[in-house]
């Protein structure tokens, strides 16, 4: 191969690898120049604060990604998650509680709630994509709609008839939105979520196995990996992690219907992607999930303050997972 020939490659790999996070940086310079008042701290705190538990729920997405999977069960999962925490954290005095007779129970037993109904969804997922060799696009399409029709079911139980589970209690709320030495704590949640997931993801067997598995689950079969066990486990975190971020966000909304959480999934997604986790399997970093999510949120943000209509939001929304999926299989066909 010419030395002319070696460097327009390196500048075609470098276009491909750069184009997607080029065109994410114009969008956000046009937004910026259109109207300069977006840049503000107090813009740039909602930002990270919005963009947490939907970090913390791509955080979980992105294992799955690795594996060559994906969810679509995320999002109405987080939603279910929400409004059993928020069900059992109502303010004692609100006289439309929907556990009157409950009383203050506090916040931990809330907590391991929404994280049970996590647990449950992800070991479902995992049970249908390891043992039943089921897609887990189609698993997980089955449990978002399964997800879906709970949570309507549980808000609609309620004795003064379906209405958003709010009044929440004030312990739970300052949880999520209050701040420790002016940092904000959900930014610490996800801070502390992030390293625990770099520490799995890098530093344990468990981490290894799952970037192998992806990378070529028959080679990593007769390896001696053991599949099933390790999906499984990856399923798991995942829905471990939908049930905390599920239990953040109804504190942060302070109101939980049930439209919580949708359409989070796509936005998990689409920072997994933008972040550099391949749908071809077995490449990802948890530092590139965060800039995925905190990149993807900022352009939510500056759509929605410099008031764009809503539907183009879904267009611009949908042209940049479109986008960066192509990118990313351009990258894996430049590689093969």
């Amino acid at each position: 191969m010419s030395e002319n020939t070696m460097s327009r490659k390196k500048v075609s790999d470098l276009a491909l690898n750069y184009a997607l996070y080029v065109i994410l940086g114009l969008l956000i310079v046009s937004i910026i120049i259109y109207d300069p008042s977006f840049l503000s701290i107090r813009n740039f705190k909602n930002i990270l604060m919005q963009a947490s538990t939907r970090a913390i729920m791509a955080l979980g997405v992105a294992g799955l990604i690795v594996l060559q999977g994906t969810d679509l069960s995320a999002g109405r999962v987080m939603g279910l998650s929400a409004a059993i925490a928020a069900s059992l954290l109502q303010s004692t005095d609100f006289a439309a509680r929907m556990y009157p007779e409950l009383g203050d129970i506090g916040l931990f037993l809330p907590f391991l709630a929404a994280i049970a109904v996590g647990a449950i969804f992800g070991i479902v997922n995992g049970l249908g994509v390891a043992f039943l060799k089921i897609h887990a696009f189609i698993v997980t399409l089955g449990t978002q709609l399964i997800a879906f029709g709970l949570i309507n079911l549980y808000i609609n139980s309620q004795q003064f008839g379906a209405q958003p589970l709010g009044t929440l209690n004030p312990e739970y709320v300052k949880f999520a939105t209050g701040s420790f030495l002016g940092v904000p704590n959900l930014i610490l949640y996800l801070v502390i979520t992030a390293m625990i997931m770099w520490v799995i993801w890098n530093k344990t067997t468990l981490g290894k196995n799952m970037f192998a598995i992806g990378g070529n689950p028959e080679a990593a079969a007769v390896s001696g990996i053991n599949l099933v066990k390790n999906i499984m486990i990856i399923y798991l975190i995942s829905g471990v992690l939908y049930g905390f971020s599920g239990y953040l966000e109804g504190a942060r909304l302070g109101s939980v219907n049930p439209n919580t959480g949708f359409s989070y999934e796509l936005d998990a997604i689409s920072a997994c992607v933008v972040g550099g986790v391949s749908f071809a399997g077995g490449v990802g970093t948890i530092p590139g999930v965060l800039i995925g999510a905190v990149i993807l949120q900022f352009i939510n943000y500056g759509l929605n303050y410099i008031k764009v209509d809503p539907n183009i939001q879904y267009l611009v929304r949908g042209l940049i997972i479109i986008i960066a999926v192509a990118i990313d299989a351009r990258k894996y066909i430049s590689k093969k």
